[in-house]
């Protein structure tokens, strides 16, 4: 398998070359050295210090990181690309706070009730002070997905208004000709079930959470649904009274109550003959928000290009500067700030690296390299949706989108993981540039959690924009077989979204380095060379990109 992907990487650099367009120009190697451990340290150090308070979005922490980011932009010479002349672009979010302490279950064979947090996890899904479910009928529903291309309709069009709807996380994998076999879309994420619920009239939605099928703990639900939850402010349409998680076994426990066992509903779903089951269940709840208006803004620099005609494009780099603030249940003692030091100020620090590596060049490449600090992505993606909605230049103008989500910290790796590989023409480039650094490309090495519907990529994608999305790769220099596969899976269990998110002395940055560099190659030889990358043939952004081009003419 290890030759197979050194010959992927051979054959896909050699098809970059062939363009007559060299991979690095000698500059923009000597620009990369400007990326150093120190400056990434220095970067995290300062972002994920408890001053910050976790930076939850509306918050103090969340208007000082911005603030140090910008002020980064002003010193490397970015132009402000913001509102009235500066670096930000401010948008309000709504905090909505307030979760039910029950929700109750009633059948013929009696009733239950589930506890907050330790059985169930619910949000109101309306941005009013009271949010409630009465009497509404629990229907099993399956994966909830409506995916036409694959003949796939959980639906089978019964009528769900008003009713609450019980819904599996991720989507069917055991059939690899159906939703890409064990890589998982966009229709096994939560957004689109939740917003696939309110599209066909239902009153709640609740999904069953077990680690496998999320990709990560009940601990991380826990910690990412309570306290406030933000979003941007409702532009009308269908939504739900309260979306919701539970537990396996208190899921069990509620189909019970309709005379159905779960393991049995589970194995009726996988196959498109499934329809909805109504389980004879009413849910009722009521519980009372708050609802606040917060500010916050996205931080955009530009560092303009140098040709007449294509300095009007744009190579836009993003890193979301936010996490999840502090642990409002935390007891004395304990820790109570959500630090994201990985999650995700390594990222931001990784691009400010890269602006670094371009300030370093001796004259700007042809196209415009934006810089974009995004608000609220551990909320929903937010401030990605909000710039995507607010381009400063049309989306057909937009060359690529290398987004930035955390950062290797563990040393070297003898691959690089492209999340999304096989999506877009930016496949050869990417080999060709790991190849130059010793290293093979690997697809999504844990494609079964959904990574590339994840991140704030997947806004930019939806325009059209194609986008390099990456992981940190798993064969470590100096390590055991099996070393960093282990290594992933330790940090989600026990850091992933919790207080312990921390910039340790242990951490090594030489992979980080590495990784940094090679984003800072992909974006230079997109900004000088003259055809923009292109999705795949028949890939789900191919045909928004074709719209985009069309229209930025």
């Amino acid at each position: 398998m290890k030759r197979l992907f050194v010959l992927l990487a051979c054959v896909l650099s050699l098809s970059v070359q062939a363009q007559g367009t060299p991979l690095t120009l000698p500059e923009e190697k000597a620009a990369a050295k400007a990326i150093e451990p120190s400056w990434l340290a220095s970067h995290v150090r300062f972002l994920a210090n408890d001053l910050l308070e976790g930076r939850g979005p509306g918050t103090r922490g969340d208007a000082l990181a911005q603030a140090y980011i910008a002020s980064q932009f002003e010193g490397l010479g970015l132009k402000p690309a913001g509102a009235a002349g500066t670096y930000f672009q401010p948008f309000e979010l709504l905090g909505i706070e307030g979760h039910p302490e029950t929700l109750t279950f009633r059948s013929t064979a009696g009733h239950a009730e589930l506890k907050f947090h330790e059985d169930f996890i619910a949000v109101s899904g309306v941005q009013t002070p009271w949010a409630a479910l009465e009497n509404s009928e629990l229907v099993f529903v399956g994966y909830g997905i409506v995916a036409p291309e694959y003949q796939w309709d959980d639906f089978k069009g019964m009528d769900l208004r008003g009713k609450t709807l019980l819904i599996l996380n991720s989507d069917p994998a055991d059939e690899p000709n159906l939703f890409a076999g064990r890589t998982r879309l966009w229709y096994g994420r939560w957004d689109y079930k939740y917003a696939q619920a309110a599209k066909v009239g239902a009153a709640g939605a609740i999904l069953l959470h077990t680690t496998p099928s999320a990709g990560y703990p009940w601990r991380v639900v826990q910690a990412s649904w309570t306290g406030e939850q933000f979003e941007l402010p409702a532009s009308g349409g269908p939504r739900l009274q309260v979306k919701a998680w539970s537990t396996e076994a208190a899921t069990q426990r509620l189909v019970r109550l309709g005379g159905q066992e779960l393991t049995s509903l589970v194995a009726a779903a996988q196959t498109r003959a499934f329809r909805p089951v109504p389980l004879g269940v009413k849910v009722s709840t009521r519980f009372q928000t708050q609802v606040r208006r917060r500010p916050t803004a996205n931080v955009l620099g530009l560092l303009p290009g140098s040709d007449p005609t294509l300095s009007g494009e744009v190579v836009l780099y993003s890193a979301h500067h936010d996490h999840l603030g502090m642990r409002a249940a935390a007891k004395p003692g304990e820790d109570a700030i959500y630090n994201g030091a990985v999650d995700n100020a390594s990222g931001v620090a990784e691009m400010l690296a890269v602006a670094r590596a371009f300030h370093a060049l001796p004259k700007p490449p042809r196209r415009s390299v934006l810089f974009a600090a995004v608000a609220a992505e551990e909320q929903g993606l937010l401030g990605s949706e909000y710039l995507a909605g607010h381009l400063p230049v049309p989306p057909g103008r937009i060359a690529v989108n290398i987004n930035i989500d955390g950062a290797n910290i563990n040393g070297r790796t003898r691959d690089l993981t492209v999340i999304g590989l096989g999506k877009s023409s930016l496949d050869a480039l990417i080999a060709g540039l790991a190849k130059a650094q010793g290293r093979v490309v690997k697809g999504d090495q844990l494609s079964d959690r959904g990574f590339f519907y994840r991140s704030d990529q997947f806004n930019f994608a939806k325009l059209g924009i194609p986008a390099a999305y990456f992981g940190s790769g798993m064969d470590f220099v100096g390590r055991p077989e099996g070393w960093g596969k282990q290594q992933r899976e330790t940090w989600e269990e026990q850091h992933y979204h919790q207080p312990s998110d921390e910039l340790r002395p242990e951490w090594d940055w030489t992979g980080a380095v590495e990784d940094t560099q090679l984003f800072f190659l992909l974006g230079a030889h997109v900004a000088r060379t003259p055809e923009m990358p292109r999705w795949n043939k028949g890939d789900e952004f191919e045909a928004p990109r074709l719209e985009a081009l069309k229209r930025a003419k």
